[in-house]
């Protein structure tokens, strides 16, 4: 077995006998011949392994700012990836046929790191995205992908929602270039009975990405009609926002589409998110998106000094980037993000 399956990092013996996972908030304790809640973290003769290493359910070279990235290499196209399972149990998951898949149910391929690399390097992509499901339960995948990658001139891109624990997103994240983090909702009440997880530990995640990283990473809001889209909780979210991670940390709200257990759920208006959008911007932040929906004025980046529109967007497709050097062509202030 062992020469099959990686042995996980991040677990430790468990006074009932049980192995304790420490790789995120979750800490489930598992039994022999266990798994844990993501599906992909198992107890096999009384050691933890990571059984979605290396084993991805598919690939698909998708635009940057499908992440969405809009101040990370725009106009570029990235490798993505993900594996089965999921750390969280979002019940209005966009994705539950792989987050909320097990291992033997889905067609997943065997993938080696390397294999990784050549796959992004025949497409001709300059990045790597760790996606789809949450890839913080594919940690130990994530690390040696991303180290490889480094040394081969890639960057790599965490789409996850940030529920991670203290000491290791630190080594999950060493060569990591950027994020972006869903931040679900601004209660915990919505965290706690709708995602199964904490909203301390998000926040906590982000303040850290901010603090004590070099990592770029923008914010994405799913609204959901009734769940988390009131001007107050908006209103409280980008106030957060500002005090603790500045006015240049990119915002996306995106649109909510029945799914999943909210197959009763309305759609999310475009009214919504352009309220959404305003709030932010009222407040103070300076780059606020509006995506799943077309709003001209909601997809463009505009100069945080002057206003030009510097970057135009239709859906994913860029129209036109008048960043030069990172500057705004019109009045020279350097802009955020790495472009």
């Amino acid at each position: 077995m062992e020469r099959n399956l990686k042995i996980a990092d991040w677990w430790e013996e468990a006074p009932n006998g049980k192995l304790l996972c420490t790789l995120c908030p979750r800490y489930c304790t598992i039994g022999e011949g266990q798994k844990g809640f993501c599906y992909i973290r198992e107890n096999i003769d009384g050691k933890l392994y990571s059984t979605g290493y290396g084993r991805p359910i598919g690939f698909a070279v998708d635009p940057v700012e499908k992440k969405p990235l809009n101040h990370f290499l725009p106009g570029t196209e990235i490798l993505s990836f993900g594996t089965a399972g999921c750390n969280l149990g979002c019940k209005f998951c966009q994705n539950w046929t792989m987050s909320k898949a097990k291992l033997d149910d889905v067609n997943s391929m065997r993938v080696s790191p390397e294999e990784v690399i050549k796959i992004a390097k025949k497409n001709n992509v300059p990045s790597i995205a760790y996606t789809y499901n949450d890839p913080t339960i594919f940690g130990e995948y994530v690390i040696d992908v991303s180290k490889i990658g480094r040394e081969a001139g890639l960057k790599s891109v965490m789409v996850t929602a940030g529920y991670i624990d203290k000491r290791a997103r630190k080594d999950v994240y060493k060569f990591i270039d950027a994020a972006n983090v869903d931040l679900k909702a601004f209660t915990e009440q919505f965290y706690h009975h709708l995602t199964f997880s904490h909203l301390k530990d998000v926040l906590d995640t982000l303040v850290w990405l901010k603090h004590e990283t070099d990592i770029w990473f923008e914010i994405t809001t799913l609204l959901i009609p009734g769940e988390n889209d009131s001007r107050d909780e908006i209103g409280r979210m980008t106030e957060w926002i500002l005090e603790n991670l500045g006015e240049t940390v990119p915002l996306h709200f995106t649109a909510f589409h029945p799914d999943f257990k909210f197959r009763d759920k309305s759609a999310t208006p475009a009214s919504t998110l352009v309220s959404a959008r305003k709030i932010a911007l009222n407040a103070g932040l300076k780059y606020v998106y509006v995506g799943n929906v077309f709003h001209d004025e909601g997809q463009k980046t505009y100069c945080k000094n002057c206003g030009t529109p510097l970057i135009s967007r239709t859906w994913h497709r860029v129209n036109f980037n008048k960043i030069n050097s990172g500057k705004c062509q019109n009045c020279g202030t350097l802009q955020d993000g790495v472009f």
